[in-house]
């Protein structure tokens, strides 16, 4: 593989650069109720983390006719505003940050982002969390088809001049890794996220990493793979 192009680090934020499960708790709760409909359990709600707000609802809906899709779309987009207006921006996991700090700095590397988040979501994490400037591709749920749809990588490589052999997405759901095999690219699952070791394992994993502070030398064990 020439040495012209470059590796591309793709990282999913919810559950693997941001802890947002009780703001994402809360909007779904909020849009459940003003609906008059009984909330899902919060693991339920964990479980599709990571998919666009319509396909999130339909996931959730289990085929049910009548379910009222677009009404909880909007009800969750105005909870969730609501509730980041009074509540602080999501916490990065300890060590994360430091991690990605490094592997920006590592020889013919880019970062990008591909979320489920929106491009407003997005940017204000990267704001609160002064990482403005660190990611060279944004994709999200504007952007493209939802996970795990491999639209979001293809972009992000056709904008970067990347190629799926030197492409590796970082992520803590399936959807990631579905996500990153359908584009042909490498896939290694986070252990802190809300997706479990077995479907990340289930769904294409490449590596499993337990903790951030092991995240560095395992991407740059999957980079080592790609270069043989």
């Amino acid at each position: 593989m020439s040495e012209s192009v470059p590796f591309l680090l793709l990282f999913d934020c919810d559950g693997t650069l941001v802890d947002s499960q009780h703001l994402l708790v809360s909007a779904m709760s909020d849009a459940y109720r003003e609906q008059g409909l009984e909330p899902p359990p919060r693991e339920v709600i964990l479980s599709v983390v990571g998919l666009s707000l319509p396909e999130t609802f339909i996931a959730l809906s289990r085929g049910d006719p009548d379910f009222p899709i677009e009404t909880l779309v909007t009800g969750y987009k105005t909870a969730f505003f609501r509730l980041r207006e009074s509540h602080p921006t999501e916490p990065m996991f300890p060590g994360v940050r430091d991690a990605v700090e490094i592997l920006r700095g590592e020889v013919d590397t880019l970062l990008g982002i591909a979320t489920g988040k929106s491009q407003r979501g997005v940017r204000r994490v990267l704001e609160a969390h002064a990482m403005e400037g660190w990611f060279s591709s944004i994709q999200t749920a504007d952007d493209a088809p939802s996970k795990p749809h491999p639209a979001m990588v293809r972009q992000a490589m056709a904008e970067l001049g990347g190629t799926p052999p030197r492409t590796l997405v970082i992520g803590d759901t399936s959807y990631d890794m579905e996500m990153a095999k359908a584009a042909g690219a490498w896939a290694l699952g986070v252990n802190w996220g809300y997706h479990t070791r077995d479907e990340l394992v289930a769904a294409g994993a490449d590596m499993l990493v337990d903790a951030p502070a092991d995240l560095v030398e395992a991407v740059r064990a999957l980079m080592g793979r790609a270069d043989r």
